[in-house]
């Protein structure tokens, strides 16, 4: 089953405003968006909370995520966004489990879970981040680790609801370090990934679901990735930040 590949960058804490609104008018006069409708790709960007209308209103035909959203529609959860607040803005996409909540912010699976079921039942689409650290890596229990996450994570879900996820896997150890997971690495469990959605949902939902692969994706290694059978596209950070590196990736696909 032939899916879409799927181009989306992280801003994490980066772009002002200002900057997202350069940002916005050079992808504009790039044509990225036309670009990669042409090439049958996916192309979005997840920009900070302050950045989203912004973005929005100025990057027509971007998918445009946040970058987390709480599991709870309000309430004294200081700091926090909810989903009515991302939908009043017409945001329907959020990254969910990125190893960076997971890490500084002691985020666990099972949180990611009620926020991802809040999000399907609001017709909402979740990139879920999943990975490894590199005292896991090293002790041989990545794919133990992978499947506490995937199966913790989308517990409660149904097949159909499976519609609404992109999963996203990002080796910690990989992630703004320069030291890349192989291509070998990254189809392995990438692969490993789309199996498991096989034993929980079946294999529909397994031939549909599009997996990304994320940590350190550069414009002169994205093509290799993504020619892995299992490797549906890349949540890229650093290399999205810059318009013209941004167009570099998506060429490159």
């Amino acid at each position: 089953m032939a899916r879409k590949k799927f181009l989306m960058g992280n801003w994490k804490m980066n772009h002002t405003i200002a900057e997202a609104n350069a940002f916005c008018e050079d992808v504009k006069d790039a044509s990225l968006v036309k670009l990669a409708r042409n090439k049958g790709v996916m192309l979005g960007v997840a920009p900070t909370f302050l950045s989203l209308t912004a973005v929005k209103k100025h990057a027509h035909g971007l998918i445009v995520s946040a970058q987390d959203v709480h599991y709870a529609d309000h309430g004294a959860y200081t700091s926090n966004i909810s989903i009515p607040m991302l939908k009043e803005i017409d945001v329907n996409w959020s990254i969910i489990g990125h190893s960076e909540k997971r890490t500084y912010e002691g985020e666990t699976s099972f949180t990611c879970n009620r926020k991802i079921k809040a999000m399907v039942a609001n017709d909402m689409h979740a990139i879920y981040c999943v990975g490894e650290t590199a005292a896991q890596y090293d002790a041989g229990i990545t794919k133990d680790v992978i499947r506490e996450q995937v199966v913790t994570g989308l517990q409660g879900l149904t097949k159909d609801q499976m519609a609404y996820i992109v999963l996203a896997y990002e080796p910690v150890w990989s992630i703004g370090t320069g030291k890349n997971a192989s291509v070998e690495i990254a189809q392995d469990i990438c692969s490993y990934i789309r199996g498991l959605i096989n034993e929980l949902f079946g294999k529909v939902a397994s031939q549909k679901v599009q997996i990304l692969y994320g940590g350190s994706v550069k414009p002169n290694n994205i093509h290799d990735y993504l020619q892995a059978e299992d490797v549906d596209g890349a949540l890229v950070g650093g290399a999205s930040l810059k318009s013209a590196s941004f167009k570099e990736l998506l060429e490159n696909i």
